[in-house]
């Protein structure tokens, strides 16, 4: 489908089954409708092979539907010039090099979300790049991040976007550079061993420079014509712009645009945007709306992932705590890999956003830490910041905290208390760009993240670094963070202390593959605060976000190890005490 440049020139295909004709114009014919018919073939589907036609050249679809007549951008056009201009015929050669990247096993991920446009844009009055999100790909590394998730990059009107509008679901935001700089981007990441995943938007198209929309003329009760329903289940929160689910040649519309990203541009997984409108109109748990074609068609695009690409990761943000997403195709699932979890960012965030500490809910804290779906810690990405979540009248977590004081102590402890939390507990972790360096006020596509801060508040930086480190087991001493087995053994909701283990996988476990971690959700410090323990010897502190090193307003408490002691507490045969600051958290494992 689209057009496919070859040694003579190109052969254009299209899906049209309403048109009364369809003739190619462009940049090779003066744009004039009349030099180059498409012949009908079965099915609706209309081609033609043009000699002499090159990568570069300028091409739409002109549509004949009885009277009508008009022109239409390619829909598998895998660049434009821009939204409301033409489709360029795209040569997919490209030199990968040598990249032979493999990606990490799930339980070794640690992702950074980013917005391409504000990630690392020169200045307020333009936008961030491909290439400009490889510049910082080294800064990446060297913080512990091994794979980037980008908000949704094909081209969308205008220049500034979420990238939630797509207008040309195949090509590449052409402000951002376009197909070939997107494939250097990732051949850049791959070299630095970074994964890409890619955001996609499935559950409705648009609304605007949408030529997709009565593509060939045809529609009904003023719907959208071949690629949309044209009745009630067209209706989303974004317009009445929904893909019509179950027309075969949509699905396989959708089918070859997942494919494409993982195969032709080496992306390394796929996040699917609000799928919960995709198995439902109304996104809700409303059976008399629900849509059985959609949920199908995700099942079908996972498994032939799952059956030719299986180290490739799909992440679904559903929102609706529902174990099905990530059941296996097998047993009647949807068959994503992962999905990004309610059940901790809400609890959590309630937590660390109290005003007092008397309101934080200990217990809810506790069931966010242990909550799992299909019985697998990591099919769920947790996180307390996302793009949805320091937006749409929310802010950063540090401002929630102390609206007007985000730079202060209480807000610097809290929100590196809930990093520490995402980055420890069980799950998929990700921080959202620029939380590392504590980026204020609240998400949008003009504002570009300040770079300067990560020297301003570079221990906050380190911070992060260290708990990435541990988080990936870089020393060897915290397996038991990559590990599927969680105990929260400890919940204290009058002081507010939450205390869990993480123990990692494997009939001959060593001490070390048990990693004990203890948060302080209070304002109010510990000299010796006893909590049980996994087992016997000595327990090191391998962290403790309060720190000076980290934040000079910090108050460098002492923490240190702690000997484990005979006697039963928290469920456990030994136990022992250790310091605790305000707001604090620290991590302990045992030598191997």
């Amino acid at each position: 489908m689209g057009a496919v440049p070859h040694a003579t020139g190109t052969t254009f295909r299209v899906w049209a089954p309403h048109a009364d004709a369809v003739s190619l114009v462009g940049t090779f014919n003066d744009w004039n409708a009349t030099q180059h018919p498409l012949q009908h073939e079965a099915d609706g589907y209309w081609a033609l092979d043009v000699p002499g036609v090159q990568p570069g050249a300028e091409y739409k679809y002109h549509i004949t539907n009885g009277k009508q007549g008009f022109d239409r951008n390619d829909p598998y056009a895998r660049q434009v010039t821009n939204s409301a201009g033409s489709s360029v015929v795209h040569d997919p050669h490209f030199d990968w090099g040598d990249d032979h990247f493999q990606m990490p096993a799930w339980n070794e991920l640690v992702i950074y979300e980013l917005h391409v446009g504000t990630f690392n844009a020169p200045d307020a009055n333009a936008v961030g790049t491909f290439m400009s999100v490889a510049e910082k790909l080294p800064y990446l590394r060297d913080l512990g991040i091994n794979c980037i998730e980008l908000l949704p990059a094909t081209e969308f009107p205008g220049s500034r976007s979420w990238g939630y509008n797509p207008s040309n679901p195949f090509a590449l935001e052409s402000d951002y550079g376009g197909p070939v700089a997107f494939k250097e981007m990732v051949k850049q990441a791959h070299q630095h061993g970074i994964a890409v995943v890619l955001d996609v938007v499935y559950n409705h198209f648009g609304p605007g420079d949408l030529d997709l929309w009565q593509f060939d003329g045809w529609q009904e009760n003023d719907g959208g014509g071949i690629y949309f329903y044209n009745d009630w289940r067209a209706e989303t929160p974004w317009g009445d712009n929904r893909p019509d689910f179950g027309r075969p040649e949509v699905r396989q519309y959708l089918r070859d645009n997942a494919l494409m990203w993982l195969q032709d541009y080496r992306v390394d997984g796929l996040r699917a945007d609000a799928i919960a409108f995709i198995r439902n109109v109304h996104g809700e748990e409303d059976p008399g709306a629900d849509l059985p074609e959609g949920w199908s068609l995700m099942r079908w695009i996972n498994e032939e992932i799952d059956q030719t690409m299986p180290w490739k990761i799909t992440i679904a943000e559903d929102m609706r705590g529902n174990a099905g997403i990530t059941a296996s195709v097998a047993d009647g699932g949807q068959g994503f890999d992962s999905q990004w979890d309610s059940s901790f960012v809400y609890p959590v965030v309630e937590a660390l956003t109290a005003p007092h500490d008397a309101d934080r809910n200990m217990a809810a804290v506790a069931g966010a830490i242990s909550e799992s779906y299909n019985d697998d810690a990591f099919r769920r990405v947790i996180y307390t910041e996302s793009h949805d979540e320091v937006a749409n009248g929310k802010s950063r977590v540090a401002e929630e905290i102390m609206p007007g004081d985000a730079d202060g102590y209480f807000s610097k402890k809290r929100t590196v208390l809930g990093a520490a939390l995402v980055l420890t507990a069980p799950g998929i972790p990700m921080l959202f760009q620029g939380q590392e360096f504590l980026a204020l006020g609240e998400f949008n596509d003009a504002e570009p993240l300040v770079w300067a801060d990560v020297e301003t508040r570079a221990g906050l930086v380190h911070l992060y670094r260290d708990l990435i480190s541990l988080r990936r087991n870089f020393h060897g001493h915290t397996r038991g963070l990559s590990g599927q087995h969680t105990h929260v053994f400890h919940v204290n909701d009058e002081a507010k202390l939450v205390a869990f283990a993480r123990r990692a996988d494997g009939e001959n476990a060593s001490p070390g593959d048990t990693t004990v971690v203890l948060a302080n959700f209070a304002n109010q410090a510990h000299e010796a605060y006893a909590v049980g323990l996994p087992g016997p010897g000595h327990w090191r502190v391998r962290f403790n976000s309060d720190w000076r090193g980290y934040d000079g307003d910090f108050g460098d408490f002492e923490s240190i190890g702690v000997d484990a002691t005979a006697g039963d507490r928290d469920g456990y045969a030994w136990h022992g005490s250790i310091g605790l600051a305000p707001y604090a958290v620290l991590i302990l494992s045992q030598d191997s």
